[in-house]
């Protein structure tokens, strides 16, 4: 499993270092949006508010923001970014804004914190200056779309959409026993667990899980023994499977990748 690259092999927080890397051009656009009453739009659509265009200061707040991002997030580092471009669109299906934020620059590192940043902070002004006549608006939807540039090359969230997170078994179909064969799937420790525990990765098989949640994986280890049983029972034990945050309903595949840290792990 590759390390994150937030912890180092201790599993405190750090700041990665990029010095090393090639200077390439490198752009990320994010999305948010805000749901709103429908005459709130209208407001804002007829410049109405009397706290002024909203859209032109959500803007503005949001290309502040991306300049801003590295005094916000604690591991980001200060970027040159060339373009922040922020587009504001009224949208009555919703009803609401739709918020997309672009940000580009040649360097060492992405832009992707910078165009999230900018999209979060732009939706909470547009929240902020309807408040007032609208205090049940919801901000929704936030992510990036899309990156382009340095060592992993272009990346599309449509295009892995189906594998943004990962697939559980259909629960409502009953359950098929597990192959004896292709059944491994490996544990990893990460940060104060790895040094509690012991040990760093564990080879398992699902034939040795009576149901192959996550949920279940972590019973089966804290029955080890009490050391094990100490250090996993925390309920706000964080899991990952593949790279990616999961719950303890995840139903475990062969091949799976599994991480567990404690709560507060940094990066």
């Amino acid at each position: 499993m590759n390390q994150l690259s937030h912890l180092n092999a201790r599993g405190e927080a750090r700041m990665v270092d990029v010095s090393e890397k090639q200077i390439t051009s490198r752009t990320a656009t994010a999305c948010a949006s805000i749901k709103m009453q429908p005459s709130t739009l209208q407001l804002i659509i007829e410049g109405g508010h009397p706290k002024g265009d909203v859209l032109a200061t959500a803007r503005i707040a949001g290309i502040m923001a991306a300049k801003k991002t590295p005094e916000l997030i604690p591991l980001c580092h200060p970027l040159m970014l060339s373009k922040v471009e922020i587009d504001l669109t009224a949208d009555e299906s919703i009803p609401g804004i739709l918020i997309h934020a672009t940000c580009k620059l040649a360097g060492q590192t992405g832009v992707e914190m910078e165009a999230l940043t900018a999209a979060s902070v732009a939706a909470l002004t547009v929240y902020d200056m309807c408040k007032a006549v609208d205090k049940r608006m919801i901000i929704e939807g936030i992510r990036v779309l899309e990156k382009k540039g340095g060592k992993s090359g272009d990346w599309d969230f449509t295009a892995e959409e189906t594998n943004a997170t990962p697939k559980a078994k259909n629960t409502s179909a009953p359950e098929k026993a597990v192959s004896a064969t292709n059944t491994n799937f490996s544990v990893h420790f990460f940060a104060e667990l790895r040094e509690q525990l012991g040990v760093d990765k564990l080879s398992l098989s699902l034939v040795d899980l009576p149901s192959p949640s996550l949920a279940e994986l972590v019973t089966q280890l804290r029955n080890r023994d009490k050391k094990w049983d100490k250090h996993l029972a925390n309920s706000n034990l964080l899991m990952a499977v593949n790279q990616q945050m999961a719950k303890p309903s995840y139903q475990i595949q062969p091949g799976d990748e599994v991480a567990f840290f404690p709560p507060v792990t940094g990066g």
